[in-house]
């Protein structure tokens, strides 16, 4: 037996619609969220609580009088649905629900976002999935994320989920509110994203769903499984209930990647400078007591910018998740229900990367041509070292979340609810090395006069490398000879997150009136840990690449049997202008790591190669016994604990106003948040430069480690009001007023300073949190006008704008610590060090059109929506300050989806555009004079497809296949020929079956 969630009647074949009225959408009786609904609504049936209202004339009757109301299955069902409940809403939202149970639009839930009015998407560029979404400019932490209107806890180390990590197969509804609801959440500044799962009682009997299906990415070229089962059952009397589903999701990817890990500002000597009469003598220095000063050709006082390292890599992902899910539900009569769930969730992400990498320092440049923008696009460098690098890294993040939720119809009026929830995260939990490398190659002795040189923008061309190879011997890149070990690194992030929440609310309705009432409360509790090499300096155990480099620490040549080949570096991003050298290695840093083991206790033996200290230095390689173990960095330490009371309180009631119907909603809410954070302060007291490696420096000593707890709190009152005019049948418009918040991202609430022991000369970096950040406020406007001219058909124009103040600042500023002395300059030591702060206020403002039309009879239909977002904070790029500042993430954006759904085929093509757009402060090396470099991302265009067939009632048979124009996904810094990342990450194709009875 087919079963379904039936829409307002939608014609098949040759039946046609006919009504005596142009018809009003439905209240449902089952809304967007699931504590507003009573204890009778929550157990009645999908179908029945979606379907026509007879009594207000919704009645939808085919040219056979005589015929029940028709009920579409399949995407035009889901999209009336999807009409239905935004034009009912009192506030902006909009809906995505499921087209059947099992079938979701979209392959992932951010995916199936983005085809929403102002949502935009990021991807993971190592595997090109849709990780994070982007709401009319806000993205990250300024949305928030609930699971049947609860938090889920997330180990991250921000507030935003990953949708990656959520299993999309066998949701019911995405609501996306854009307008607060007080009753749930106004603590988005963005929008709130409620996800829905099934439950026993949306379809009374027995269900059951199942899925299975393959998927091949173009380059990784290996078909991997994805399998899901469903099964729901109530009993005859239909008083307890039950559902139980898991699935299992595998995706690999191969992604090729040329990126600079970051364009450091700073200041060029003219010598430097091609030409320059006094370039054989260059002596850069920005030391007046420095005798070099007294040439002005020596001076650097020329503001510029300069790649840090730059690199390609080919990154292997398997990604590998589970989901699982039971609820149970006891109705007894209907005035009570009792919902009991758990969430489960383990994602595990294993990524090997072959990569080589060459680093430069500005002082070290010459030949130096700069364009009118000041970006270094040709120069060379002499004594360039080359590593060729592997990573094993590995990413676990586990998710439970268990939850209790009573209804209670005391009248038929009204109606008590009480919901408790306790959710924990793990990130890395066990024993689990999150990122093990083997750094190998060549330098000295060994190191070529280098030449770099920038080919174009970084929407289409990478850097160019010339004069490569061992002392500048291009047809020895590779030669294994030559080849010794270097760094050794091995880093693990440890977190977890506790989530216990508890809301409580009462909801009257009486004729036109709705009255709520309620308070929430919740404590969540962030633990922060890293560890790594770095820490003890057990990185640096063989660094300095052998004799071969004129070094007496390293050990070449490395054994061969380290080596498993190689990938070729040629056409390596197919369409992108520059050069790149022959290839990488690839090899195993584990059989790297073991051989170096399996050499000894250094301090045992004489072993050489290894990278012995002076025995009074302090050196954590004092220690080092020959395993490459982690240790926990101190600095990293944090806990912090939030508890959050909030009183909400909301009155909807329906008039008319001049013979139109009338809704106004007004509410307000009130939180109150007490914050403690924990960290472990220490500063250090040395710096020593590497015997191993001229760019490398090391911090052997730290004062003691003191504790630090620092408490704080604040209360914001949050008003919400929406009011909708229905001035036809067709036509309606919106006026919504709100303030809403976002909270500091818990993991820059650190209250010490921390200084790595893992530094390079010239980019000497420090972190510092700031527990007292406030979060950001904002007050929200939205004019809407939607018409909704025919069944499934609609045109609509929404003017928002956001005044946002309290922005916090990430910026970076240059500052002596604890007096220490710079051993490669002889002067104070200078630090690049990233701390937020409080800081502006800034106005986002924008317009979203969206449009959605259904052809008659014939199965055709497309939606389209744009979104114009601006603001009068832009970035300027001439702004070489370190308390610069812009709004993030604002861009322009377009989707179209075209399809055809009829007689059980059905087909899709999906267009995503969006505009180039700042996606944060911060770049992967960051230690510029300049304060806090930008990331940009290009625009960008995909295609999707997907199709479907209904074999028979039961069995249906799909596939799909994303980014078919093999988008390129590109980033760049404060100029667009600053190029940081270009990822390729190629096409993925799926096909499957799905069963549902």
């Amino acid at each position: 037996m087919m079963w379904s969630i039936p829409a307002m009647a939608q014609d098949q074949g040759n039946l046609q619609n006919s009504t005596t009225t142009q018809p009003t959408a439905p209240q449902p009786a089952v809304p967007t969220t699931a504590n507003t609904t009573t204890a009778s609504e929550a157990g009645q049936p999908q179908d029945a609580a979606t379907a026509p209202d007879a009594s207000q004339g919704n009645t939808v009757q085919t040219s056979a009088p005589q015929s029940d109301d028709i009920i579409v299955t399949g995407l035009r069902g889901s999209l009336q649905r999807n009409l239905d409940l935004k034009r009912t809403s009192s506030g902006v939202v909009d809906v995505i629900s499921a087209e059947d149970i099992g079938k979701f639009p979209d392959s992932n839930v951010a995916a199936s976002l983005q085809r929403l009015p102002g949502v935009s998407i990021q991807r993971s560029g190592s595997r090109g999935e849709p990780t994070g979404i982007t709401v009319r400019g806000f993205g990250g932490d300024f949305n928030t994320t609930l699971y049947d209107g609860r938090r889920i806890s997330t180990a991250t180390g921000n507030r935003q989920i990953d949708f990656s990590t959520v299993g999309v197969d066998f949701i019911g509804q995405l609501s996306v509110f854009k307008t607060p609801d007080v009753t749930v959440a106004s603590s988005s500044i963005g929008a709130t994203v409620d996800i829905a799962f099934p439950k026993p009682f949306d379809h009374p009997g027995f269900r059951l769903a199942a899925t299975g299906s393959g998927s091949i990415q173009d380059r990784a070229g290996k078909i991997v499984p994805t399998a899901g089962l469903l099964i729901s059952s109530t009993n005859n009397d239909e008083t307890f209930g039950v559902l139980a589903d898991a699935i299992y999701t595998r995706r690999d990817t191969e992604t090729n990647r040329v990126y600079v890990s970051g364009w450091p500002g700073g200041n060029f000597a003219p010598c430097q400078l091609t030409g320059n009469a006094g370039a054989a003598n260059c002596a850069p220095t920005s030391d007046p007591k420095s005798a070099n000063y007294a040439n002005p050709n020596n001076r650097q006082n020329l503001p510029g910018w300069f790649p840090q390292q730059y690199g390609a890599e080919q990154q292997r992902v398997k990604d590998e998740r589970v989901d699982a899910r039971v609820a149970f539900q006891y109705h007894p009569t209907d005035d009570l229900m009792v919902t009991l769930d758990n969430n489960f969730s383990r994602q595990t992400i294993n990524q090997d990367n072959y990569a080589f990498g060459v680093w430069f320092s500005q002082g070290d440049l010459r030949n130096v041509t700069v364009d009118k923008n000041g970006t270094a696009v040709d120069f060379t460098q002499a004594g360039s070292p080359t590593d060729f690098t592997a990573a094993e890294n590995k990413q676990i993040l586990q998710t439970n979340q268990t939850g209790l939720n009573v209804k209670y119809d005391v009248t038929e009026n009204l109606t008590l609810e009480a919901d408790g929830s306790y959710a924990k995260s793990w990130l890395n939990p066990g024993n689990v090395i999150g990122s093990k490398n083997g750094d190998i190659g060549y330098g000295n002795a060994l190191g070529n006069v280098l030449r770099f040189k920038v080919d174009g923008k970084s929407s289409d061309a990478f850097p160019t490398i010339s004069n490569f190879g061992p002392a500048g011997d291009g047809a020895r890149w590779a030669d294994q000879s030559v080849i010794g070990t270097h760094v050794t690194v091995n880093q693990t992030q440890h977190n977890t997150d506790e989530l216990a929440q508890f809301r409580g609310n009462a909801t009257w309705k009486q004729d036109n009136l709705t009255l709520k009432a309620g308070g929430q409360y919740y404590q969540d509790t962030f633990n922060f840990r890293n560890q790594s090499t770095f820490t003890n300096n057990f990185w640096q155990a063989y660094a300095g690449y052998g004799g071969p480099s004129g070094r007496t620490t390293g050990i070449s040549p490395v054994p061969a049997n380290i080596y498993q080949g190689s990938v070729s570096l040629d056409n390596f991003i197919p369409g992108f202008n520059g050069s790149l050298p022959p290839s990488v290695f690839v090899f195993s840093p584990t059989a790297y790591q073991n051989y170096l083991t399996s050499l000894g206790n250094p301090y045992a033996k004489n072993i050489p190669g290894f990278n012995y200290p002076s025995p009074t230095s302090g050196d954590g390689l004092l220690g080092f016994r020959g395993a490459f173990d982690e240790a926990v960095d101190p600095g990293s330490v944090l806990n912090v604990r939030e508890r959050t009371w909030s009183l909400y309180f909301s009155a909807n009631f329906k008039a008319d106003v001049g013979g139109m119907p009338f809704t106004m909603n007004a509410g307000v809410r009130n939180e109150t948040t007490n914050l403690r954070a924990t960290g472990q302060g220490r500063l250090p007291t040395s710096i020593t430069t590497s015997t191993a490696d001229p760019s490398l420096l090391g911090i052997p000593t730290y004062t003691a480690i003191v504790p630090n707890t620092t408490n704080s709190s604040y209360s914001y009152l949050l008003p919400s009001l929406d009011a909708k005019l229905e001035i036809t049948n067709t036509l309606l418009v919106r006026f919504d007023a709100s303030r809403t918040l976002t909270r500091p991202s818990l993991s820059v609430l650190n209250p010490v300073l921390n200084v790595g022991n893992g530094q390079r000369v010239g980019a000497l970096t420090a972190s510092g949190g700031n527990p007292n950040l406030k979060p950001y406020l904002a007050d929200n406007f939205d004019v809407a006008a939607e018409w909704y001219y025919q069944r499934n058909s609609y045109l609509s124009v929404d003017f928002f704008l956001k005044n946002v103040s309290n922005f916090i600042i990430g910026g970076v500023t240059r500052q002596s610590i604890n007096g220490l002395i710079d051993p490669t300059t002889g002067i104070l030591a200078s630090f690049a060090v990233s701390q937020q702060v409080n800081g502006p206020n800034a106005t986002v403002r924008g317009v979203e059109l969206a449009w959605q039309q259904v052809f008659g009879n014939s199965g055709f239909g497309f939606q389209a929506n744009a979104t114009f977002v601006n603001t009068n904070r832009p970035y300027d790029d001439k702004n070489i300050s370190q308390t610069g500042f812009a709004v993030t993430g604002l861009a322009n954006s377009a989707n179209f989806v075209g399809f055809y759904d009829k007689g059980g085929f059905q087909f899709r093509t999906a267009l995503n555009w969006r505009d180039k757009y700042l996606l944060a402060f911060g770049q992967n090396q960051n230690t510029g004079a300049f304060g806090s470099e930008p990331t940009f991302v290009d625009q960008s265009f995909q295609v999707d497809l997907s199709t479907s067939y209904d074999v028979n009632k039961q069995v249906s048979v799909f596939a799909e296949a994303l980014n078919v124009n093999n988008n390129q996904q590109s980033t760049h810094g404060r100029f667009d020929n600053q190029l940081l990342d270009v990822f390729d990450y190629g096409r993925r194709y799926t096909a499957g079956v799905r069963f549902h009875f």
